[in-house]
């Protein structure tokens, strides 16, 4: 009995330890290398402290990288800001998703690998599709790729321009007669996108808010850097998640109906094999965060930008086909995804130069995006410009975003919609940036509706 007591003692000691580890491991070290690295002027280091402090895209640092080479290589990783490196490392075979912190070789490799054995299921946790590699990510990937084609989500344009309308009622409803002021953030651009991911997982309408705020809260866990109180919050609202997800599963299997969830839990590859428990609660978690966590973004960062370009705006009343490209446009300037992060599994080459296995790649997706090779006057917003879909905001390769054409018309649609209902529609002071350096959006958009 004591013996049995002692264990059970020093496993709970051992368990309530690792997440000190974890956060050692991946946050409070790698913040002080870097921030040192920065204060020595390392561009790399430079970039991460930069955007962990301030909510302005960094773009004079993204063309001070540019400037330095296509494959800049600092002191702790290799970055880039050009486009077409940016995809070279994204479609190259040796190098794989996600950056490894405290997990490899090593003593220090095994404690970090014996730390996040009770991580919670999170976006960058394995088998998350974000840094599943192939064959098990084309196998888990394909198993819903369908749901998300362009055929597929034409289908649910009706739908959502429905639900951008009976959110615009609400809207307008709580401006009253007063005209008194909104957040779109709260009760537009957050709302449009989890009732349409919720109805396609066949989430209840009693549960969207909860779902709404485990997505809010877990969004920092894309982050180098957190606080030990931001990485416990982080971490609590990701185990919660991960319970409620259980949950739903179990529900979908024992009352399976027409959404997407109900299809992972019967679908089958075609050998006949089902995805673990594990894969689709990962794949599952994914696709509901995902699906709405980028796409609050672009919605309020297009609002801002027609808003305060609206020479723009006029151009999309009198030509209302431009607004697809508008969408692209706005993806371009302003991205939901500030940059990724890669590790090369094999020594290789790219953009001619010669990178080791282990070496890490940051990919300034918004930098990319700025490329002055590829789109002429790239700081300039232009609902016109030609080859504004070329961007990566959506990274490339295997990993290319599975929700690309789902958010791209839950923006068409929000955007126009909202435009359309309030024409007048005017931003106020007061407007707010999240807090999170990988997702870029608003917090806050106060406005009246006019």
């Amino acid at each position: 009995m004591l013996l049995r007591t002692a264990t059970t003692r020093a496993t709970r000691a051992s368990d309530a330890l690792r997440p000190a580890v974890r956060w050692g491991l991946g946050h409070a070290i790698p913040r002080a290398v870097i921030g040192s690295s920065a204060r020595g002027g390392d561009l790399h280091g430079r970039l991460i402290v930069a955007t962990s402090t301030s909510s302005d895209v960094p773009v004079d640092l993204f063309e001070e990288i540019r400037a330095s080479g296509p494959l800049h290589r600092a002191k702790y990783a290799f970055v880039t800001a050009h486009l077409p490196v940016v995809r070279e490392v994204l479609a190259n075979p040796d190098v794989r998703a996600g950056v490894d912190l405290g997990t490899g070789a090593g003593p220090l490799g095994r404690i970090g690998r014996w730390a996040h054995e009770t991580t919670p299921m999170g976006p960058l946790t394995p088998p998350s599709l974000l840094v599943t590699e192939p064959p098990d990510h084309t196998r888990m990937r394909k198993l819903v790729t369908r749901v998300f084609s362009v055929r597929a989500v034409q289908r649910l344009r009706e739908r959502t321009e429905q639900i951008a309308d009976d959110l615009l009622d609400s809207l307008a409803a709580s401006a009253g007669q007063d005209g008194s002021s909104v957040d779109l953030v709260e009760a537009y651009c957050a709302l449009l996108p989890v009732t349409v991911i919720a109805e396609i997982l066949g989430v209840p309408d009693a549960e969207r808010h909860t779902v709404l705020d485990f997505g809010t809260a877990a969004a920092p866990s894309l982050d180098l850097g957190l606080s030990w109180r931001r990485f416990r919050t982080v971490e609590g609202a990701l185990a919660s998640f991960e319970a409620w997800l259980t949950d739903h599963i179990e529900l979908k299997r024992r009352e399976p109906g027409e959404d997407l969830l109900s299809q992972m839990v019967a679908a089958r590859d075609d050998d006949g094999v089902a995805l673990t428990d594990r894969e689709l609660k990962a794949t599952a978690g994914l696709v509901l965060a995902a699906g709405f966590e980028t796409t609050v973004n672009l919605l309020g960062n297009g609002i801002r930008l027609l808003h305060d370009h609206p020479e723009q705006l006029a151009t999309l009343r009198a030509d209302p086909d431009r607004w697809p490209n508008a969408v692209e446009e706005v993806l371009r300037l302003d991205p939901p995804v500030l940059l990724t992060g890669r590790t090369v599994v094999r020594d290789t080459e790219i953009a001619g130069v010669r990178v080791p296995r282990g070496a890490v790649v940051t990919t300034l997706l918004a930098g990319a995006n700025r490329d002055p090779d590829v789109f002429a006057e790239p700081h300039r917003f232009d609902v016109t410009r030609e080859n504004a879909a070329d961007h990566v905001s959506f990274s490339a390769g295997r990993h290319f975003c599975l929700g690309a054409a789902l958010a791209r018309m839950e923006g068409e649609v929000g955007l126009r919609r909202i435009f359309d209902r309030f024409p007048d529609l005017r931003l106020e002071a007061g407007a707010e940036r999240r807090d999170t350096r990988i997702l870029r959006g608003f917090a806050r958009l106060p406005a009246r509706l006019g």
